[in-house]
């Protein structure tokens, strides 16, 4: 079972990178209920400049084991595979380390942090609930 504190509920600043070595960042949003999660991300389009690519998240947790599907939406035809996220939480459930991979087994690693303040401030505001 999850503690308060590591509810994953907010706002997570992103990277991820391809096997050659470009980045890309992205803010995802997440909102967490108990095991599982839902959120959203949006994107810089790297293979259209100035455009930005959102997407759709549906993932769920077991302790710090953190695994997610993202689905883009209406960003284009080489968008259109679902990418497989699987990381792992830190300790104090300020950041999520892992891996993606997408079709035919292209993939690479990718890192969200969120500041320390809102994985407290979570905490806070449920105990306040009970």
């Amino acid at each position: 079972m999850q503690t308060d504190a590591q509810n994953l509920t907010g706002i997570w600043q992103g990277l991820y990178t391809y096997p050659h070595g470009s980045s890309v960042s992205f803010v995802a949003t997440l909102i967490d209920s108990g095991n599982s999660f839902t959120g959203s991300t949006h994107e810089a389009c790297s293979f259209q400049p100035g455009r930005t690519a959102n997407a759709l998240l549906d993932g769920s947790r077991d302790g710090r084991a953190v695994s997610f599907v993202k689905k883009y939406q209406n960003a284009g035809l080489l968008y259109t595979a679902p990418i497989r996220y699987q990381g792992t939480l830190s300790g104090d459930a300020t950041e999520i380390e892992g891996r993606w991979t997408i079709m035919l087994g292209l993939s690479g690693k990718f890192l969200m942090v969120r500041p320390a303040g809102k994985a407290a401030e979570v905490e806070h505001r449920q105990s306040e609930q009970v």
